[in-house]
């Protein structure tokens, strides 16, 4: 029986506002390492490259959960605690950028012109992540400000900045899902096949465990390093650990692999050309016989 150190949360070698659990950290554990696992087969299987986003969101959220089982054997130990806390709390923006991959090659696969609202579908993928990274940045210098050896000023301002950078974050998504509602109101004029369906709705659902996973970490942090929320830890489960495992597991699920088939299904390859020169192409001819 694994006994569990709990200390006093006012404590700042202790690393939880609570005594945390340790069936419930292994548990979340094999549920991210089997869906990443299963991610991985069928990345391969389907032959989708892109597919690689999607699997490190489950490695780092897998990653971030067995160091949380770590954090919960040694409670005073920081070696796992600020890792782990960095982890998850980034680890969700691999699935936004995830679903900004995906929809770039629905778009191009399903609409005729391959464009929404006039945006290509090359370029909707590339702003999009561009802007993810941009919050990434902002989330990953604010988050790794919060951990109990920084003082209370540092880990106030770590809060706000990972507050913007989630706030951020959501702005980006309000208006991906502007573009998504855009192309669904192009498909349903086009009619045909409703194959496209199954992806989109699962996006969809995505975005909206996504909001609900932003929503409940601005309320955590909105009341600073001791709230309510932080002193318990049934919250960080259903409202951050859950949500991101469903919305990895709705992609085993409706695998996009399952509907984005045949070569139209990927972004040509770029053919590279030389600069100013014209290659010329030899063709060799037998010499007459002497």
């Amino acid at each position: 029986m694994v006994q569990v150190v709990c200390l006093d949360p006012r404590d700042s070698n202790y690393n939880f506002m609570y005594c945390p659990s340790f069936p419930a950290a292994v548990l979340f554990s094999a549920l991210f390492g089997l869906t990443t696992i299963a991610h991985i087969i069928q990345a391969i299987h389907y032959r989708k490259k892109f597919c690689w986003v999607v699997v490190m969101a489950g490695i780092w959220e897998t990653a971030g959960l067995v160091l949380r089982v770590l954090s919960v054997l040694h409670t005073t130990s920081s070696a796992y605690g600020e890792p782990s806390q960095l982890l998850i709390l980034l680890a969700p923006l691999w699935i936004n950028a995830f679903l900004y991959v995906l929809m770039s090659r629905v778009v191009y696969f399903y609409v005729p012109e391959k464009r929404v609202a006039g945006i290509s579908a090359q370029r909707l993928s590339l702003c999009f992540v561009m802007l993810d990274i941009t919050a990434f940045l902002m989330q990953a210098g604010g988050g790794s400000m919060i951990n109990s050896n920084n003082s209370a000023k540092t880990q106030m301002l770590g809060i706000h900045i990972y507050m913007g950078g989630i706030g951020l974050q959501q702005f980006f998504i309000l208006g991906f899902t502007a573009l998504v509602v855009r192309f669904h109101v192009r498909m349903n004029r086009i009619g045909g096949s409703t194959e496209w369906k199954h992806p989109l709705y699962a996006m969809y659902t995505s975005l909206l465990l996504i909001t609900i996973r932003i929503i409940f970490r601005l309320i955590e942090f909105s009341s600073g390093v001791y709230s309510p929320i932080t002193m318990h830890e049934a919250p960080f489960y259903c409202l951050e650990a859950t949500p991101m495992f469903l919305a990895l597991l709705l992609w085993n699920v409706y695998h996009p692999g399952q509907v984005l088939v045949g070569p139209e299904s990927e972004f040509p390859k770029k053919v590279k050309k030389s600069k100013g020169k014209k290659e010329l192409h030899l063709v060799a001819t037998p010499s007459p016989p002497l």
